[in-house]
């Protein structure tokens, strides 16, 4: 996986009237979530820019999550490209590595409204989805078929250190009108999350093939 360096501030001033007035210097609030899991009530000393999440008030547990702000500038490509990075932030100083969880864009002018990211550590597994490239040339198309990509990403499973830049899927032997299933494919150190009878790919009859097949049938 590629690496983007990203660098942020801790972000102390909260609520809506301190993010507007944000948005309007052409900064974008940030979470970072995936903090240390503490007990509640937390009694230790907790960072600029940090505060603890309640996950189970049951269980009296809660998470470390740290509020940020970037400039939208620093940000653009790694937002706007099909590419995934591990992104090693530099909070004043400090380096802690994360991944793309999750955009906002305002519905009406595509500006990005909050970002919020995961830290990861490279013995512990995350969930990232992954862009698929299909190669080589399916028997169907050779047969006058047409190839289709029905999901772009998937979402893999394992530690950020493991997790390719694509997902490479290799499609001759791929028939005419056959499909390709999430179950049916394997890749080494990752494990795929999405439904196991999703498509992934397939190549479709065309109008010349299916008259092809009604000759070839017909000659018979």
């Amino acid at each position: 996986m590629k690496t983007f360096q990203l660098s942020a501030k801790p972000r102390t001033a909260l609520g809506k009237k301190a993010t507007k007035a944000l948005r309007n210097e052409g900064l974008i609030p940030v979470v970072l979530n995936g903090g240390a899991l503490v007990d509640l009530p937390y009694t230790g000393t907790l960072r600029e820019g940090e505060k603890v999440v309640t996950i189970d008030e049951a269980a009296g547990k809660g998470l470390i999550t740290t509020d940020l702000v970037v400039s939208n500038e620093a940000v653009r490509k790694l937002v706007y490209t099909p590419d995934i990075f591990a992104i090693e932030l530099d909070i004043d100083g400090e380096k802690r590595t994360a991944v793309l969880k999750d955009i906002q864009f305002h519905p009406v002018k595509d500006t990005i409204l909050h970002i919020d990211l995961l830290e990861v550590k490279e013995d512990k597994p995350v969930v990232i989805e992954v862009p698929v490239k299909l190669e080589g040339h399916a028997e169907g198309v050779k047969a006058g078929g047409k190839l289709t990509l029905s999901m772009k990403k998937m979402k893999v499973r394992a530690p950020y250190t493991s997790i390719p830049e694509r997902l490479v899927i290799n499609v001759d032997n791929l028939g005419l009108g056959k499909t390709l299933q999430v179950g049916e494919i394997h890749f080494e150190g990752l494990e795929l999350v999405n439904a196991k009878n999703a498509v992934v790919c397939a190549v479709q009859l065309t109008r010349a093939a299916r008259g092809a097949a009604a000759a070839a049938a017909a000659g018979k």
